[in-house]
């Protein structure tokens, strides 16, 4: 009878354990999840661009003589550091050169005609003075007083005028150089060249009024750059100039570039019809942009506001109507959150409620399996 019984036990405790192992064959796999916790730290609200921006001169200037002409010479060359003033390139101006040298040749010749008329009139005027003085002494007759002193005044009146026509004969000579000047293309400011559009000898000239042509010289300013970039006609109400901004490049795809909004555009753009912007300026500040070059394509993330010390998670976590997936690692099972947000960015995303510190938040949510009451275990 005991020994009936211990073989029923026996039956039984075989029967359990092949049970509980069915049973926890036919229990689903835990999905494998990554997560963090909810954590303290500072959260900065931004916006960025909807279209890449371009790094731009603040001056950069397309010049061209204001006179057409063949190029005679060529100091420069694409790439050169110029200063403000430096000749970049002179037309064949051998007759404005000729022209000015005969203007100052009339000059001098002007002034030494008015210093010749200028003497005939002191000596008249003196010989005036001595016949009236004679006349007062009844040793001279008044016609002959009368006769010097008209010559006196006629001959200070032609000093005068050959005096006036020096001045004239000066003006020429400003005429021509200005002339001379005209054919020549100096630098505006310091900057690099960046193009030229021509060669020794080949005719240029400047473009006529409503006809687009390319420059002589491309001139640009590289020591202040700035981005020009477009932003959502939505965003652009908050930004305001002056915002720090933080710059980055897919030329430079491991560094950002600090800088300002310094300007926001007064109007909208609407190149797309379904995606209106508004163009924003940001300058450069930052001491590396010296790698950078006019015409990278760039991006900017405009600081608008920054939380300190609030909880907040990544914003990659957050699925659509602000909900979440949160691991509770003692039942081993996710549940969905409802949360209420603060500020956000990208990469983070503040959170007023629905969320305690320290709880683990799924971030994994793409993964096949997750969903509210699946079991889970942390990667």
């Amino acid at each position: 009878m005991k020994k009936s019984r211990k073989s029923l036990w026996i039956t039984a405790l075989v029967v359990l354990a092949a049970g509980a192992g069915i049973w926890k064959s036919l229990q689903p796999n835990p999905v494998r999840v990554s997560v963090i916790a909810v954590e303290r730290g500072d959260v900065t609200q931004t916006v960025s661009n909807t279209r890449a921006g371009t790094v731009k001169a603040c001056r950069r200037s397309g010049l061209s003589a204001a006179v057409g002409g063949n190029i005679a010479s060529l100091p420069v060359k694409e790439g050169d550091h110029v200063t403000q003033g430096q000749v970049l390139l002179e037309l064949w101006n051998r007759d404005l050169r000729a022209e000015l040298l005969r203007s100052k040749r009339d000059a001098v010749a002007s002034n030494a005609k008015a210093r010749e008329a200028c003497v005939r009139a002191e000596v008249a005027e003196r010989e005036s003075e001595r016949l009236k003085r004679l006349l007062e002494q009844n040793l001279s007759s008044v016609e002959e007083t009368d006769s010097a002193e008209g010559d006196a005044l006629a001959l200070a009146a032609g000093c005068s005028a050959a005096r006036d026509l020096a001045k004239v004969s000066e003006a020429r000579i400003q005429i021509a150089l200005e002339a001379v000047e005209r054919s020549i293309l100096r630098a505006p400011f310091d900057g690099v060249i960046a193009e030229i559009n021509g060669e020794l000898g080949e005719f240029v000239t400047p473009s006529p009024v409503g006809v687009a042509t390319p420059p002589t010289v491309d001139l640009i300013d590289s020591t202040c750059l700035y981005i020009s970039a477009p932003i959502d006609e939505v965003d652009a109400p908050a930004v305001q100039s002056k915002m720090r901004a933080v710059v980055t490049m897919d030329a430079f795809p491991d560094r950002q570039f600090s800088g300002f909004v310094r300007r926001v555009a007064p109007y909208v753009l609407d190149v797309e019809k379904q995606a209106r912007t508004v163009e924003v300026e940001a300058e450069i500040d930052d001491p590396g942009q010296s790698v950078l070059l006019p015409g990278y394509s760039a991006d900017v993330e405009i600081t608008l506001s920054v939380r300190k010390n609030v909880l907040n998670i990544p914003t990659q976590a957050i699925l659509e109507k602000r909900r979440v997936f949160v691991l509770d690692e003692q039942r081993g099972i996710i549940e969905e959150r409802s949360i209420k947000a603060g500020v956000a960015n990208w990469e983070q995303t503040e959170i007023l409620s629905g969320l305690d510190e320290g709880e683990l938040v799924v971030l994994s949510v793409d993964r096949e399996g997750v969903e509210d009451g699946a079991l889970a275990v942390r990667e």
